[in-house]
């Protein structure tokens, strides 16, 4: 009690209509001393919460700290990461610029990006600027694509055409991050400037959001912002930003209760705040029309909130009997829930520090249940039985797994120098491997993670944040090296493959100079010869000739055919004296002539 306490003193005042409307104080009452209980409940630091009805802010408010080890309060003027609740400022942005006939929402997103490209022709030539907001393009989600990533959005958008489909295009609900992404850029193109200017001079500036930006780097820059914090095994810790600029069309806003609650009254009342016109009432229709079912296959949990669909940006769903529009947004230390029911004109919104967080659901719900004047549902209790009974679920079906699957008393094939090295994706990039002579790193653009050996060639996550005892397979090539690394970066595909990515060794042109001269295959000659200087080449008589990468000394792989090398046989001198040429269907020996 001592805690709720104190955290009730930390409720910081804001914008509150108590007192204007004995109605709503009768339906509010209570409510600070609930939202002090959740937070209590599932160890939540700081929470802020606006409730606008019709064009009224009726609260806007701050509970808990903002940054708790210097007991800094969280206020509704306080920066959250709001996650994917920034999808729908960008499916505005889209609809926006359809009212002004600069795009057309049913057109092939190749009419304005004509290298436009998935890994499907078909798919590639009729995907639609609707398709991209509504998660219906087939491809699961791949954020491991992006996540940790220091690729530019240009440079995602061009690896899309390497990832795997799950799902027949239009057939499947499936959340996409990178496809919002590429929304984005379809904004930026028809525009003319970047996403984030567009948003800012269409939205943010006549909203009077004047405290929302676009990045971690300017949440930081700001009076007033929360630090993330997440719960590992009981204990609170704080979590370290995550940049998300590149993706930033699909997640990358930071705003507050306040600058959220302006949003909410716009779509509210038809696509107006303050008497002017943000967006049409049409394009505010055309958000919240429900376009695709959204996972139909999970059983009805609860008979208050079921049949979720997605708009454009949005959820849609009937909540006890009435329509609700929300999204959630979930991005490292931070959860949000953005919601509002068009019928009865409310809007809510509420931002937390937390990983991963509940707590932003549950106060969302309670405070529709208020402002309905409906009978208040416990959906603090129910939720919080979820997570214990889905948390010992979890645990117990994952060490059952690993014991069944696990073979004891097993050894890798090759010492732990074999193993390191780069291995490559054309789409997710490049995972090194290292060794410290004990145990094997691995580094998935930036994520690291130990490896701990499994069984025969096959080591698993020790990383529990960013891979959680994911398993990887090293597959050992024709030649006996280390060839590559499968891992199940992506559930829904088949395992993410990583080639091994051979570094040519700089070789000195004299030495090359050594392997040159003509070889005999038995009466069939081949020729090597160096051109540009330090460019060793292989012809043979009636193919195209090969470029030579060196490997290891006197030995080279050749560049554009996939487990084919070359090895010389060298005197005292070092000249070549003979040619090896090892393939897949043999091993070859050709006599310098």
């Amino acid at each position: 009690m001592r805690h709720i306490l104190c955290l009730l003193i930390l409720a910081t005042p804001g914008t509150i209509a108590f007192g204007q409307n004995k109605d709503l104080d009768k339906k509010l009452k209570g409510f600070d001393a609930y939202v002090v209980s959740v937070m209590h409940d599932w160890k939540a630091q700081g929470i802020s919460v606006a409730i606008v009805y019709k064009n009224k802010v009726v609260l806007s408010k701050g509970y808990g700290y903002r940054n708790a080890e210097r007991k800094l309060p969280v206020t509704p003027q306080t920066l959250f990461a709001i996650g994917s609740c920034t999808k729908a400022f960008t499916a505005a942005g889209l609809c926006l610029l359809e009212e002004e006939d600069k795009l057309a929402l049913d057109k092939p997103v190749r009419d304005y990006l004509p290298d436009f490209k998935l890994q499907d022709d078909y798919v590639s030539a009729n995907v639609t600027p609707r398709d991209l907001l509504c998660h219906r393009s087939g491809l699961p989600r791949h954020d491991m694509l992006w996540y940790g990533s220091t690729y530019t959005r240009q440079e995602l958008y061009e690896r899309l055409r390497y990832l795997e489909p799950s799902k027949p295009f239009r057939s499947t609900y499936q959340y996409q991050n990178l496809m919002f992404m590429t929304a984005g850029l379809l904004a930026e193109k028809v525009s003319g400037q970047s996403w984030e200017n567009f948003t800012r001079d269409r939205f943010l500036v006549p909203l009077e959001m004047t405290s929302t930006n676009f990045s971690i780097n300017d949440l930081q820059r700001a009076t007033d912002f929360a630090t993330g914090y997440r719960e590992q095994h009981d204990t609170i810790r704080v979590m370290p930003y995550m940049n998300i600029d590149a993706l930033g069309p699909a997640g990358s806003i930071n705003s507050s209760a306040d600058d959220m609650s302006h949003w909410l009254m716009a779509l509210i009342n038809g696509g107006r705040y303050n008497n002017k016109k943000i967006i049409s009432e049409n394009s505010v229709r055309q958000l919240q029309t429900p376009t695709m079912v959204g996972i139909a296959q999970v059983p009805v949990q609860y008979d208050e909130s079921f049949y979720n669909t997605y708009g454009l940006g949005w959820m849609i769903t009937a909540y006890r009997g009435h329509v609700r529009v929300d999204h959630g947004g979930n991005i490292d230390g931070f959860s949000a829930s953005t919601c509002f029911m068009p019928k009865d004109s409310i809007g809510v919104v509420v931002l937390s520090n937390m990983n991963a967080s509940t707590v932003p659901a549950i106060i969302r719900n309670n405070i529709l249940d208020r402002m309905l004047g409906l009978p208040v549902v416990d959906w603090n209790t129910r939720f919080l039985n979820e997570r214990n009974k889905n948390k010992d679920l979890q645990a117990r079906i994952k060490k059952e797994e690993d014991d069944q699957n696990r073979v004891k008393d097993t050894h890798p094939s090759h010492p732990l120098t074999a193993f390191v090295g780069k291995f490559e994706h054309p789409a997710y990039g490049v995972v090194e491997i290292t060794s410290d002579g004990t145990a094997l790193t691995a580094d998935v653009h930036g994520l690291k993670t130990k490896l701990e050996h499994y069984h025969y060639d096959i080591f698993r996550s020790t990383n529990e944040k960013y891979f959680d005892g994911e398993k990887f397979q090293f597959i050992t090539g024709l030649d006996g090296t280390i060839d590559e690394i499968q891992v199940r970066l992506e559930p829904a595909v088949k395992d993410i493959v990583f080639k091994r990515k051979w570094q040519p060794l700089d070789v000195p042109a004299p030495t090359l100079a050594n392997y040159t001269g003509d070889y005999d295959f038995g009466g069939n000659v081949a020729r090597v010869y160096i051109k540009e200087t330090s460019k060793l080449y292989l012809f043979v008589p009636g193919q195209p000739e090969y470029e030579l990468a060196a490997t290891k000394p006197n030995e080279f792989k050749i560049k554009i055919l996939e487990g084919f090398q070359v090895k010389f046989e060298v005197d005292a001198s070092g000249k070549a004296r003979e040619l090896v040429s090892i393939q897949p269907n043999g091993t070859f020996r050709a006599k310098r002539k």
